[in-house]
């Protein structure tokens, strides 16, 4: 089995959460096969997650988002875990995104084929989305897709090809099923898939 450079970040700003124990099994499980792992939880690190003039005016990264983009340049694969929220990622990894996602990092304009030159294309990525306590089918079936913006609109965007996995309503079932979902998380992480 051919090793990986992984990067983790959790999106939840509270790693003592059922998405932060997504992740430590992830972690664990693809560093004992071997596998290079850089974790970043969000709530550790000291950034602004406001693009506070959009993209009018260049707003200076600090050095926790420097170290994140080197570790996504270099990596092979990057795993996100976060709870649904509303139907989205927590602000604050929409603000990673929105500071960290630019031009000349994940990608460019190309103004002479007038498409998007990605610079992030070879790189694979698997997304945890958490539900607490509603079924993601129900709220799927309700809201529509609420993975698109991470899977399609952000990571795919950059030339990352995504594969999400959804795990819920955690709040509501027995320990085996929460089990069984960590069995599976483990065996992606010693894939690093």
């Amino acid at each position: 089995m051919e090793t990986k450079k992984i990067v983790v970040i959790c999106g939840n700003p509270d790693t003592d959460s059922f998405t932060g124990a997504v992740l430590d099994r992830y972690q664990v499980s693809a560093e004992k096969a071997g596998h290079e792992v850089r974790r970043f939880n969000l709530g550790e690190l000291q950034f602004d997650p406001i693009l506070h003039k959009g993209y009018k005016e260049i707003q200076q990264l600090e050095p926790d988002l420097v170290d994140i983009q080197d570790a996504i340049r270099e990596c092979d694969h990057v795993v996100i875990g976060y709870p649904n929220w509303w139907c989205t990622m927590p602000a604050i990894l929409k603000g990673l995104f929105d500071r960290i996602w630019l031009p000349g990092f994940a990608f460019n304009f190309n103004k002479e084929t007038k498409k998007v030159d990605q610079h992030l294309k070879g790189k694979t990525a698997r997304v945890f989305v958490i539900s607490g306590t509603h079924s993601p089918l129900k709220t799927w079936w309700k809201f529509g897709d609420f993975t698109n913006e991470i899977q399609y609109g952000i990571l795919d965007f950059a030339g990352i090809k995504t594969q999400v996995s959804i795990y819920g309503p955690c709040e509501k079932v027995n320990d085996a099923k929460k089990e069984s979902w960590m069995k599976e998380v483990g065996n992606l992480g010693t894939k690093g898939a």
